[in-house]
């Protein structure tokens, strides 16, 4: 019974696949779909990986809809819902290999984010008056942290859970605590 359950909601996500072979950013939905696949130890064609993912994670929908933002987009997520409390405001450019760990009450408002970014729960990435961060390429940042302002995340960075940062961070650093402070450089690859 339950695969037939799934069968038929699977079905159901088929309009879902025609908006991702139509849609302007289906290489970027591409990196999406290789980092979670990676991630989840999975693998297969893309469209069929694109399914599964569509079909058992909100927070990927959340990602996938915001690539794919349309009135249609919106009327499919009347069935087939999004994270609700997973907001990414729809000034934010990312680029693609985005990565979720459940991001329960998790805001991404900044200019820009970079390839392959991982984002936990309870994070808030925001501005302050009127000015969003800028986050580099290959940057993870974990449970409960805040990252406010109008500063720039270098590039293969880790935000330590907890961490609240309101200062520029350099590549290739770690950074921890309230405020957060710089425990961990590496030289650039």
């Amino acid at each position: 019974m339950r695969l037939l359950i799934m069968f038929l909601y699977k079905f159901f996500l088929v309009p879902h696949i025609l908006v991702y072979k139509m849609s302007a950013n289906k290489a970027v939905i591409n990196q999406d779909i290789k980092r979670w696949a990676k991630a989840k130890n999975k693998k297969g064609k893309l469209t069929l990986l694109l399914w599964d993912f569509l079909a058992y994670s909100p927070d990927f929908r959340s990602i996938f809809y915001f690539r794919t933002r349309s009135l249609f987009t919106s009327i499919l997520n009347l069935y087939c819902r999004k994270q609700a409390n997973f907001i990414i405001d729809i000034r934010t450019k990312i680029k693609g290999g985005a990565l979720t760990g459940h991001p329960y009450c998790t805001i991404l408002n900044a200019e820009s984010i970079g390839e392959n970014f991982y984002v936990n729960q309870l994070v808030t990435v925001g501005e302050i008056e009127g000015k969003r961060p800028i986050i580099g390429d290959n940057v993870s940042i974990y449970s409960g942290a805040i990252v406010i302002g109008g500063i720039k995340i270098g590039n293969n960075c880790k935000i330590g859970a907890g961490a609240v940062v309101v200062r520029d961070v350099p590549n290739n650093s770690v950074v921890v605590g309230n405020p957060a402070k710089v425990i961990k450089t590496t030289k650039d690859a």
